[in-house]
């Protein structure tokens, strides 16, 4: 795979990743604050972790981390 083929893969990945992460927001009007957080930061993680690592391996370890701590964020949160 050539640097323009990586490059083009990221691209649609994160495009793709950003596309799913509106659609599951609009969805989050409903929803607590403490659940938006844990949403939020689970897809902050999965994006950061994705393009970190390139693997979708790395993209769930970061959903898995970013909702922890989206969660543990809100908790300290004063409402």
């Amino acid at each position: 795979m050539t640097n323009s083929d990586k490059t083009s893969a990221l691209r649609v990945t994160l495009l793709s990743l950003a596309a799913a992460a509106t659609l599951a927001m609009t969805g989050c009007a409903s929803m607590s604050g403490r659940e938006t957080s844990t949403v939020v930061g689970a897809t902050v993680g999965a994006v950061a972790g994705g393009v970190l690592t390139g693997t979708t391996a790395g993209a769930a370890v970061g959903a898995a981390a970013g909702g922890v701590v989206g969660n543990e964020i809100s908790k300290r949160t004063p409402k």
